[in-house]
């Protein structure tokens, strides 16, 4: 079984998705893939101790806090080479950011491969069904454009914003 709750934040309404004891989802209304990863009804319940912790967490992080991913008992559901992505991206500091190259390089040397494809490591970000928290918006273009985010560009540069990040526009035309 599992449940959902949802919470009001600067980006938009989140919803949050747990098995009772993990955080399994947590998606911003509107996002790509949006609930994608439960694949059962889930029941409203406000009261779980998990939920708590998360509000808890989103609140101190909006504020301008900067709250440990480890608080917070995740259990997102993927493969593999996802999970593998995802605990990658629980690397990256606050406020910083790395590129879907990087991270393909990372896990090709973990994986003892000559090369990883930047594309999946791309595949495996968009999928990661705990926004904000495994921050995937911390992952950006070879250049630093703001390619690719499943809540939306304009709630990547937010948060990014939100982080302290200095967000580098990206001219196309070379001047």
């Amino acid at each position: 079984m599992y449940y959902q709750t949802d919470y009001v934040s600067p980006v938009g309404k989140i919803m949050m998705a747990s098995d009772g004891v993990h955080l399994n989802g947590l998606w911003i209304e509107g996002q790509k893939y949006y609930g994608s990863t439960i694949k059962e009804e889930m029941q409203p319940k406000d009261s779980l101790p998990v939920f708590k912790k998360t509000k808890d967490w989103l609140e101190r992080y909006f504020s301008g806090g900067r709250p440990e991913i480890s608080e917070i008992p995740l259990a997102p559901s993927g493969s593999d080479f996802r999970q593998k992505v995802w605990a990658m991206l629980c690397e990256i500091p606050y406020g910083e950011v790395t590129t879907y190259g990087r991270i393909a390089e990372k896990i090709a040397e973990l994986q003892n491969k000559k090369s990883m494809s930047a594309q999946a490591v791309g595949g495996a970000v968009g999928h990661n069904p705990i926004s904000i928290i495994i921050p995937c918006h911390r992952v950006v273009g070879t250049d630093g454009s703001m390619t690719g985010y499943a809540g939306g560009i304009d709630k990547k540069e937010w948060l990014l914003a939100h982080e302290g990040y200095l967000i580098k526009k990206v001219d196309y035309y070379g001047t």
